[in-house]
């Protein structure tokens, strides 16, 4: 009964979109008050029937229901609870509803929060995101319903991929979801911005807290991801270049792009044709990583690889909307002028450059990641774009961007003088000189793109530091000095991991030792031990350095009831001067034991700069909110009053 209830509420939600995405645009064409204002009851409303109908789906799973196919093809009663409730969106149909939850659910927020731009502007947004969410419900509710039954039902479910069964997939999904919705949020900002004629400072200061949030929470996402993969896939590497890591990856190079030009607009009414291209190709991206993971197009541990007649209507989907926006788009753009001049020498300037660096990424890996699968798709040519090319072409890039981001700061908006940076910048170079001669005649490191890396990372650190530690610092200061520290950090993080890590593969008894330099690790024991759905072989490895005790690391080789499969839990232990990472592999016969180890120095810091860089777009966040935020009205004002077209410069 409950699944037939919430894909009734699936329907009410559907409803509530169509009602969203109809009466305001028809009000506004016909200047009728009474249906603008159903934008926002209608955005309410769809956000509570899709929220109920995520719970009954939840309640699906929590009872193991296994006459719902979706409960039956991917749970199984002897699943942890933790597992019970992530598994309702580690599958296809169940991350579309999360997905349409998500965006419901910013629906209503954008409803709720104060129209800063007036009751039209808001009712024009809330239009366009019902527009955006019909689209998906119409998907979920003809293609790939979430509710099916199966008759007669199985006493028992197929399982859950064990390599989803982490806490990481707790959170993973959910972010990366919010962040993708908080990009439509931007997209319904940008078309809505076009129709209405209303593109400059003040709506650049109502879209970023959007951008703003939706980027922590995209950043957060991937950080987390990459976590996840590291610590269990356990193939000892933070990053493959996969190319659903990738899909998640590009949305983010659009949407910091967006984040920096759209702070160009708030502050200097400029670059606004750009600011909206940006927008809308975010949000592009985000919906071409959602049709990539789910059209059967690749297969990964991260895809929910489905039958061609789905992917057909995503990409319909697609079309439609970044068709539709890029005509808009293309009509408006005569009408949006870039606004105010400045001068090579400035901030805005420096901002223009990072943007083209960051475009130039986006680039580079949307062709590493397309190009084989197009290439395939034309005549049947299999290639494979791996790590060579994208480092080559994407780290000198990063790099570039790591030492622009320290001088932007320090320049001054319109025109800038430059008599100043040589003091200001002083302490960062002398910073990056000497990590860099340490590098070299400490630790041995010859290669220059790890020399340059190291460079950067100091020279980017110490700069952000120095703007911390200015008074008078506004959060917005503090968020932008935060967020560069933390890419500081993931630089310093990637680049020691990688030039200073020893490895050593080995098959070794119980009693053995593996040396490498200074790091000692023997092999005390290897027995088995069960969990609550698997059984493991675990081995445990005494991790000493310079004859000091790390931890011990216990890596498992883990089988899998339901469904049946073998996964490998790497061990882990340490973390300043190094982290011991071991795997262990199959015995030969002899008593002997497969053990492949890395200790990787500083590796952690690739995801606590994440972690910063998050901090501080939400610190941004908090600052713009605090300083914007109007006082609410206890009366509805007419729509034609509330905001007249145009906007001033």
């Amino acid at each position: 009964m409950i699944p037939e209830l919430g894909h009734f509420l699936l329907w009410l939600a559907a409803a509530a979109a169509l009602l969203q995405a109809l009466a305001p645009s028809i009000g506004l064409w016909r200047n009728q008050d009474d249906l603008v204002w159903v934008a926002v009851p209608a955005a309410v409303a769809q956000g509570i029937f899709t929220l109920l109908a995520f719970v009954a789906l939840t309640w699906a799973f929590v009872v193991s229901d296994f006459s719902v196919k979706l409960v039956a093809t991917n749970s199984h009663s002897m699943k942890p609870l933790l597992y019970l409730y992530t598994g309702v969106w580690a599958n296809h149909e169940g991350s579309l509803l999360l997905w349409v939850l998500v965006m419901a659910l910013a629906g209503a927020g954008v409803a709720l929060a104060p129209a800063t731009l007036g009751q039209r502007f808001r009712a024009r947004v809330l239009s366009i995101q019902g527009l955006v969410a019909l689209g998906f419900f119409a998907f979920l509710l003809l293609a790939s319903n979430p509710f099916e039954r199966l008759s007669p039902a199985p006493t028992e479910g197929q399982g859950l991929n064990p390599l989803l069964q982490d806490p990481g997939l707790a959170f993973h999904p959910p972010l990366l979801y919010a962040g993708y919705v908080g990009l439509s949020v931007a997209f319904a900002f940008a078309v809505g911005g076009m129709l209405e004629d209303r593109i400059g400072p003040a709506w650049a200061r109502a879209t970023r807290p959007w951008v703003a949030a939706a980027w922590a929470l995209l950043t957060l996402g991937i950080a987390l991801g990459s976590y996840w993969a590291y610590y269990e896939l356990g193939w000892g590497g933070w990053w493959f270049w996969d190319p659903v890591e990738n899909a998640a990856l590009m949305p983010w190079l659009a949407a910091t792009a967006l984040l920096h030009s759209i702070a160009v607009v708030m502050k200097r009414d400029a670059l606004r044709a750009w600011t909206l291209l940006l927008a809308v190709a975010a949000f592009s991206l985000s919906m071409m990583g959602t049709f990539i993971v789910r059209s059967g197009l690749l297969t990964s541990v991260h895809a929910f690889a489905v039958d061609p007649t789905r992917g057909f209507f995503l990409m319909v989907l697609m079309a439609l909307y970044i068709g539709g926006a890029l005509l808009i788009y293309a009509a408006a753009a005569g009408r949006v002028a870039e606004g105010r001049q400045f001068a090579p020498v400035s901030r805005e300037s420096a901002l223009v450059v990072n943007n083209l660096l960051f475009s130039a990424v986006l680039g580079v890996v949307f062709v590493g990641t397309l190009y084989p699968m197009a290439l395939e798709a034309m005549g049947g040519a299999q290639i494979s774009v791996g790590p060579p090319y994208f480092n080559r072409t994407v780290v000198p890039m990063i790099l570039a961007m790591a030492a622009l981001m320290a001088v932007a700061p320090f320049l001054g908006w319109r025109r800038s003088a430059t008599g100043h940076l040589a003091s200001r910048l002083m302490p960062a170079a002398v910073a990056a000189a000497i990590v860099v001669v340490v590098a070299l005649l400490v630790f041995g490191v010859r290669g220059l793109g790890a020399l340059l890396g190291f460079g950067a990372a100091a020279w980017l650190g110490v700069a952000s530091i120095a703007i911390l530690m200015r008074r008078g610092l506004t959060l917005n200061a503090a968020g932008m000095a935060l967020a560069h520290l933390g890419v500081a950090v993931s630089i310093l993080g990637a680049t020691a991991s990688g030039a200073l890590q020893r490895e050593a593969l080995v098959s070794i008894r119980v009693g053995d030792a593996i040396e490498m330099g200074p790091w000692r690790a023997e092999l005390l024991d290897v027995r088995p031990v069960a969990g609550p759905n698997w059984t493991a072989i675990e081995a445990a490895l005494e991790v000493k350095r310079n004859d000091r005790l790390v931890g011990i690391v216990r890596p498992q080789s883990r089988m899998f009831v339901a469904p049946p499969q073998e996964t490998t839990e790497a061990g882990r232990a340490g973390w300043w001067f190094g982290e011991a990472y071991a795997v262990i592999g199959k015995p030969d016969g002899t008593g002997r034991w497969q053990v492949h180890l890395w200790v990787k120095p500083l590796v952690q810091l690739i995801w606590w700069g994440g972690v910063l860089m998050s901090l501080g777009a939400m610190v941004a966040l908090g600052g713009a909110v605090r300083a914007r935020l109007p006082r609410r009205s206890r009366s509805r004002a007419p729509i034609a009053d509330a905001a007249p077209r145009g906007e001033p410069a």
